[in-house]
């Protein structure tokens, strides 16, 4: 049974290999990166066969995770401006004095036992001197941080069980022989799993924000970049990743700048009647869909650097927030109907533009095979300033009726205010 490790370095403790230097995986790159914006999104289930550089990817993230403030000595990384009134190490005084540390990620291996998972009490303790000694385990370690599982579908049951309240309260408790320990548990769930090996619990499955499919290039040039890239780490660690250091500090104040202006980004009516129109047109189970298609789409446009979120954006989202929600046959293929979704979306164009409903080109995914930012890359563009603005005037739509078609208002009803809705980062409330 191998330990648990936070995830600073490579697999021999050393260097990790650059999250810029990965070749390809837009799309597996994109979901991370917008985790790392906004927490909230809810984390990333990542599928796909062996040896597509999956864990390298999630492993990298590590080092560009945000800076997190804790109180000094807390082994369960309160927040000195709103800690947990219930933590272990506490009572906190609010707004006391506070640490700055990296931000974590640690790894659930898939034999962990459970006291490892949940933390232990020492019983004898607190029967003889009435204190209730708590080892905390990895749900506290993950605290305001990552928590990765690689191989997620051959987690034990009772495992998963375990992480599920943990994922749906928000904190976790530990009872024994009537003594009981809570405190806070709130993390990013972030898995890897090679489908050949076994699907996932549909309730685990439905707790991952987005899922991401990944395989490897068939072009050849690719594939040779891949092999170059991961024989000149293998041979000298230190000096591939000083190579990558520039790269990867442009990527940490693009992540930054992006969590900044996110509480600036608004959702309007619009905006919310694409995103629920599209969740209907694919029967998805509940509204967390809904709820994570639109905050998956207000990041993605902080990311570009704008305010407003565009068709571009929900229908981006879509495609990371729902596949692994639709109901489907057990032979059909994973991810979305992209004729379905087009068609939906074209329901729903912006105003400014009617005649085009894909908006501008994408430019939220990392660059290409040279990763995000990498070097040869000085030349890139920079972020957008702007694109389509959204609807939301005071003579924006009066929203449709029971009995009125898609897109049309009632002729008697008051016209009110367009409504907004910003989507704050969970950061701020770690």
């Amino acid at each position: 049974m191998g330990e648990p490790r936070t995830a600073d370095g490579d697999e021999r403790g050393g260097t990790g290999y650059p999250f810029t230097a990965v070749v390809g995986m837009e799309d597996l790159l994109l979901g991370l990166l917008l985790n790392a914006v906004n927490p909230a999104i809810g984390g990333v289930l990542v599928r796909g066969e062996k040896g597509t550089a999956k864990s390298t990817a999630v492993r990298a993230l590590a080092a560009l995770l945000p800076p997190v403030t804790v109180v000094p000595g807390c082994r369960f990384a309160c927040s000195p401006t709103e800690p947990d009134p219930g933590c272990p190490d506490g009572p906190h005084e609010p707004g006391g004095p506070g640490t700055v540390r990296r931000g974590r990620m640690v790894e659930l291996p898939v034999g962990a036992a459970e006291d490892r998972l949940v933390g232990s009490l020492d019983i004898e303790r607190a029967l003889t001197d009435g204190v209730k000694a708590f080892e905390p385990g990895l749900l506290a370690e993950a605290h305001r941080g990552v928590l990765y599982v690689d191989e997620v579908n051959l987690l034990h049951d009772h495992l998963v069980d375990m992480l599920l309240d943990a994922a749906a309260m928000g904190s976790s408790r530990v009872e024994r022989e009537g003594v009981s320990v809570r405190h806070a548990s709130r993390f990013l769930l972030v898995g890897t799993m090679n489908p050949e090996e076994g699907e996932l619990r549909p309730q685990l499955l439905d707790r991952f924000g987005l899922t991401v499919e990944v395989a490897a290039s068939r072009e050849p040039a690719e594939r040779v970049e891949v092999v170059r890239r991961r024989l000149a780490f293998d041979a000298d660690p230190a000096g591939f990743a000083a190579r990558w250091a520039g790269p990867e500090e442009e990527l940490r104040d693009r992540i930054a700048a992006a969590r900044d202006l996110l509480p600036r980004v608004e959702l309007d009516d619009t905006a919310l009647l694409r995103i629920a129109a599209v969740c209907a047109a694919f029967e998805v189970d509940g509204m967390r869909a809904d709820i994570v298609t639109a905050r998956t789409a207000a990041t993605l446009a902080a990311w570009d650097g704008r305010t407003s979120v565009t068709v571009a954006d929900v229908r981006r989202a879509a495609l990371l927030a729902l596949p692994h929600r639709r109901r489907r046959n057990p032979f059909d293929a994973p991810g979305l109907d992209e004729d379905l979704l087009d068609e939906v979306l074209d329901r729903h164009p912006d105003p400014e533009d009617p005649g085009d409903p894909e908006g501008p080109d994408d430019p939220a995914g990392p660059d290409g095979p040279e990763g995000p930012g990498g070097p040869g890359d000085t030349d890139r563009p920079e972020d957008p300033e702007g694109g389509p603005e959204g609807p939301g005037g005071p003579d924006g739509d009066t929203g449709p009726a029971a009995d009125d078609p898609p897109g049309q208002g009632r002729a008697d009803a008051p016209a009110p205010a367009a409504t907004t809705a910003p989507f704050l980062p969970l950061a701020s409330a770690w």
